[in-house]
């Protein structure tokens, strides 16, 4: 955090809390963070990747982040998010993964800042910094025409150029 200068944590974990990492558990990590300059904000509630709204579940059980990020409580995390780019402050998005590729931070979050033209980066596991588009070409190993589950998608309906 202080290597790149992040002055608040965004928390966009839908349960806050580590059974592997205490502590990540939210009461710990905030007073780390406290102690450490940095300002806490729980925002699991609107950008988690676990909504309890039942609509944003497929049949399968896998959210459906196409429905997830029209939901209100989506667009307002969202809003919050822009508020804070807009006004350079220097924050990071924590989740449960620490890769990149793993979690909705990329998958969701990242895409949909990205499609309203806020650059989006990543701190990888190992403390590096990669772009969206980087990390959207590692998640998808190259090939455009992967799902967020690692399905192929269905081209057949469309056209090439």
């Amino acid at each position: 955090m202080r290597k790149f200068e992040i002055l608040y944590l965004i928390d966009v974990r839908s349960q806050p809390y580590s059974k592997f990492n205490p502590g990540f558990n939210q009461s710990e990590i905030k007073i780390f963070l406290e102690n450490n300059s940095v300002k806490y904000v729980y925002m699991g509630d609107t950008l988690g990747g676990m909504p309890k709204d039942i609509s944003c579940y497929t049949i399968r059980g896998n959210v459906d982040y196409e429905i997830l990020k029209t939901k209100e409580y989506f667009l307002n995390g969202i809003e919050r998010l822009k508020t804070a780019y807009n006004q350079n402050l220097k924050i990071a998005i924590m989740c449960s993964e620490s890769k990149p590729t793993e979690c909705h931070r990329t998958k969701l979050i990242g895409r949909v800042l990205s499609e309203q033209d806020i650059s989006v980066v990543h701190i990888d596991e190992k403390g590096n910094l990669k772009d969206q588009i980087t990390v959207i070409n590692e998640l998808n190993k190259g090939c455009a025409e992967i799902d967020l589950f690692g399905e192929k998608k269905n081209t057949a309906s469309r056209k090439t150029h």
